[in-house]
């Protein structure tokens, strides 16, 4: 059997009185790209550094590699690489230093990809990092998470301060990462379009809950905006079985429904005398719809 790369039990944090995240349980196995979305302040961050022992759990458990993260032996955490929102640099270091002290700690650190990868970045590793624009110094960190070709890559909003260009760029080398079936990352991001172009695992945080995790094509699938055409008007009290969002219009309706299947597609339709049509929609249009 398998050991996920991570995994976690009804998870929980509180800071004082306030629950953060309560009963989060997830795996994350070899292959997996997950893409964590959520408004600010739902907890992703903290999820994020639970996951990398940064803090202790409140309750429940998490592990990376089958040990507990809070307390990760040495030869783990060498699999894992991570970029913060903030960058940790170190800012009276050339960008060469920087490379050289984090290099320091992995004995098959790739000075080569790092080499590549500087120059796809056009980053002069002689300039200091105080000197450094706020993308650079974002783009270096990103670097540093790549050059041990960690087995678990976690990225807490990797390209916010990146430029399109920049962004690009890191999105190829995510896209490499992910093409070894031998990892796997999870990353959080405001820009959805990212999330929908890299992730095949989808987790939607929501008041402290993983309120989705799963495929991101079980996602779409379960997630649907409905189009209803009666031959009738339709009931002024119409209501549809987990309906979202609804409106209705005379003898039309629209809604966005979750868990729709084609027993229920069948059912409603007989019981409305109309036809239906199942929309998809894009990831943005879901995550709004989950927070209307």
């Amino acid at each position: 059997m398998t050991v996920p790369y991570a995994a976690a039990r009804q998870l929980a944090k509180s800071f004082g009185a306030k629950r953060v995240l309560d009963e989060v349980s997830f795996e994350v196995a070899p292959g997996d790209v997950v893409g964590v979305l959520g408004k600010n302040g739902a907890g992703k961050t903290t999820l994020l550094e639970l996951m990398l022992g940064f803090t202790a759990p409140s309750g429940g458990s998490v592990q990376l590699f089958g040990h507990d993260s809070y307390r990760l032996p040495g030869a783990a955490k060498a699999r894992v690489g991570f970029v913060p929102q903030q960058d940790e640099l170190i800012g009276q270091l050339t960008a060469a230093d920087q490379i050289g002290v984090i290099a320091s700690f992995y004995p098959r650190w790739d000075d080569a990809l790092i080499h590549k990868l500087c120059q796809a970045c056009d980053i002069d590793t002689r300039e200091r990092i105080r000197a450094m624009s706020v993308g650079q110094r974002q783009k270096l960190s990103i670097l540093l998470a790549l050059g041990h070709r960690p087995d678990l890559l976690i990225l807490d909003e990797p390209v916010a301060s990146l430029d399109p260009l920049a962004r690009r760029q890191f999105l190829e080398q995510i896209v490499e990462v992910a093409a070894d079936v031998r990892r796997a990352v999870v990353f959080s991001s405001h820009i959805v379009s990212d999330i929908e172009r890299l992730a095949n695992k989808i987790w939607i945080v929501k008041d402290g809950r993983l309120y989705w995790r799963g495929d991101f094509d079980a996602l779409k699938e379960s997630i649907v905006r409905l189009h209803v055409r009666s031959s009738r008007p339709l009931p002024q009290t119409l209501t549809l079985p987990n309906a979202l969002s609804l409106e209705r219009n005379g003898v039309f309706a629209t809604a966005v429904v979750r868990d729709w299947t084609d027993e229920l597609h069948q059912e409603v339709g007989e019981k409305l005398d109309a036809q239906l049509e199942i929309e998809n929609l894009a990831l943005e249009d879901i995550f709004l719809e989950l927070h209307r």
